[in-house]
């Protein structure tokens, strides 16, 4: 049996992107096989087409990519369960993370899904995994009620997640982002939005016990600036900085400074594991957090999806639908 993917043969754009026919996958012990119904689109997804940084291209393939089809984010409904499967059935709703999202079946590791809440749509849950989970890792358990958190890169994928987090942790949110995207923030819990065209956020005088930057674009001098002495600086993704490294430089002198300051400076590699998703869901499904969709396209136009998040300044997540979602 066959199914269509997305794949690619070669690092680049997103041209590189095309509908192919592939054998449908089988589950394997511990793994879940899923109908997609829809998948989010993350930046992870741009790293892996570009093949960047090239300081990973050892673990993704020299020349190509070992594994062909893109796409990490998915919700949809099991199809089968290999060996060794507990928890999942033929017809449960999940949601998760897997090595190809963007088909019509793919396999997932059970400890990498959970049960979709039915308060919840297919496409709202694909736009959960990545995203959500790097902003509840960044969040959880560095901001306390009543103090100021700062998020830069508000209204994209993990900006806007984090803003509703640290608002639901009783944090004063300060959110920063570019003017089209002020009143999104705003109606996502920030009580404050500054517009970064305007304002330069680590110029003021304001000491934020939690900075969340997902923008990659400042320096740890200016960002350490405003915060607080004991405070908590959440580095999320590496932008800019060139092929080789991709601003993973920054991350590294975090680290190092991290040894010699009373200030937490952390670079946020998240690993998605199922309690997070449980979490994620439980949130979801009251309405403490809800994803922010901008716009779905269909499977066959996942280049254009996969082109859109590449070209930056994105409005919350977009989402691949795949059959009806």
């Amino acid at each position: 049996m066959t199914m269509k993917a997305i794949t690619q043969d070669r690092y680049g754009s997103a041209d590189v992107l095309g509908m192919t026919e592939l054998p449908r996958p089988v589950p394997g012990d511990g793994q879940v096989l899923v109908r997609v119904r829809a998948a989010g689109v993350d930046a992870g997804v741009v790293h892996l087409m570009k093949g960047e940084p090239y300081l990973i291209r050892p673990m993704l393939g020299l020349r190509a990519p070992r594994n062909r089809v893109r796409g990490s984010d998915l919700a949809g409904v099991v199809e089968a369960v290999g060996a060794g499967v507990s928890g999942f059935k033929a017809g449960d709703a999940v949601f998760g993370v897997c090595d190809a999202a963007f088909a019509e079946y793919a396999v997932a590791r059970q400890d990498k899904l959970a049960a979709k809440p039915g308060e919840v749509g297919f496409e709202e849950a694909a736009a959960l995994p990545s995203s959500g989970v790097t902003a509840l890792q960044a969040v959880r358990g560095r901001v306390t009620p009543g103090q100021k958190a700062l998020v830069i890169g508000a209204g994209g994928g993990v900006g806007s997640f984090a803003v509703q987090l640290a608002k639901d942790l009783g944090a004063d949110v300060t959110g920063v982002c570019g003017p089209d995207k002020a009143e999104l923030v705003r109606s996502l819990g920030a009580g404050h939005v500054i517009d970064y065209t305007r304002q330069d956020v680590t110029a003021g005088s304001i000491r934020y016990d939690l900075i969340v930057d997902t923008a990659g674009n400042r320096s740890l001098s200016r960002l350490r600036r405003v915060l607080a002495p004991r405070g908590h600086l959440v580095i999320v993704g590496g932008e800019g900085g060139g092929r080789w490294l991709s601003g993973l430089q920054r991350q590294l002198r975090a680290a190092l400074l991290n040894l010699v300051t009373g200030q937490t400076l952390y670079a946020l590699f998240a690993v998605t594991r199922a309690e997070d998703l449980r979490e994620l869901a439980s949130l979801a499904a009251s309405g403490r957090v809800r994803p922010v969709i901008s716009r779905t396209y269909p499977l066959e136009e996942a280049a254009r999806a996969v082109g859109e998040v590449a070209g930056g300044h994105g409005r919350g997540k977009i989402v691949v639908t795949i059959g009806t979602a």
